[in-house]
């Protein structure tokens, strides 16, 4: 993409742009492009990603929310006939207008990358993978493991709906300006089975969400908290040989998921 000129980055837009081919050479061999493939990129920035994507892939859609960066990157759309710029915020962005099978690569905002990344697992049906660049925390959360200090509703939330890996971390030196955080690489393949109805799902994230509201308190006064009947609680949990002291952090996916079908039988 055209470099001469490029906009000034907004830090309220969380702009830190990626400068080393090194790293995009890495992210796009960790994505697994055919040349058939769909690809969305959300946030091109000054499109050294988009460029590289384009050469790979047989279609790229690149979200933009900034219009100096859209009209940047229009500059140079024309000798990239796979490419489709879209200005739009990636949070109302419509989904359904891409192909089932696309497949997600990009350097998330990172002030915007949880939100974004619920959104995109809410339409895991459509993204079978995903190739994210994330602040270092919030890939830390996404793989961590029961019983550590990281796991928590992003945790569950996420393993639930994909298997993750976290592939490689970046430098702040990889990014103009350098940002004050650790960014990390990571890779989700969405889960194809549903473990859980989609009539059961919105109760499954209401009762994680819930059961991790006061991370200090045991799961039982945690979902009492909330609004669930504290015996029917004891006793669900006791008739999954868990005991009415346990803490929300040490449940496994598979045992939320099983405490979350006890509950709604009930």
């Amino acid at each position: 993409m055209n470099r001469s000129d490029p906009p000034a980055p907004i830090k309220r837009l969380g702009q830190n742009f990626l400068i080393d081919p090194n790293i995009v050479r890495k992210i796009v061999a960790l994505a697994g492009i055919a040349p058939d493939d769909n690809v969305l990129e959300i946030g091109p920035g000054r499109g050294i990603l988009t460029e590289a994507l384009c050469r790979v892939a047989g279609h790229v859609t690149a979200v933009e929310v900034d219009p100096r960066l859209h009209a940047y990157l229009s500059k140079r759309e024309a000798e990239f006939p796979n490419l489709t710029l879209v200005l739009d915020d990636a949070m109302h962005y419509p989904m359904e207008r891409l192909p089932v099978g696309t497949l997600v690569v990009a350097n998330l905002p990172y002030y915007l990358s949880t939100p974004l990344l619920f959104r995109l697992l809410d339409r895991r049906e459509r993204f079978p993978r995903m190739v994210l660049m994330l602040q270092d925390e919030v890939a830390e959360r996404l793989v961590a493991k029961p019983g550590s200090s990281d796991y928590g509703v992003l945790s569950v939330m996420a393993q639930y709906a994909a298997e993750i890996t976290r592939a490689f971390k970046v430098s702040a030196q990889c990014f103009r300006p350098r940002p004050e955080v650790g960014s990390a690489v990571v890779l989700l393949t969405t889960r194809e089975r549903r473990e859980l109805s989609l009539e059961e799902e919105p109760k499954f994230t209401a009762l994680v969400k819930a059961a991790f509201a006061h991370r200090r308190k045991t799961l039982v006064n945690s979902l009492k908290d909330e609004g669930h009947d504290q015996k029917s609680v004891i006793e669900v949990l006791q008739s999954l040989s868990l005991s009415p002291t346990t803490r929300a952090e040490i449940l496994s996916v598979e045992q939320f998921i099983e405490l979350t079908r006890a509950v709604v039988s009930r």
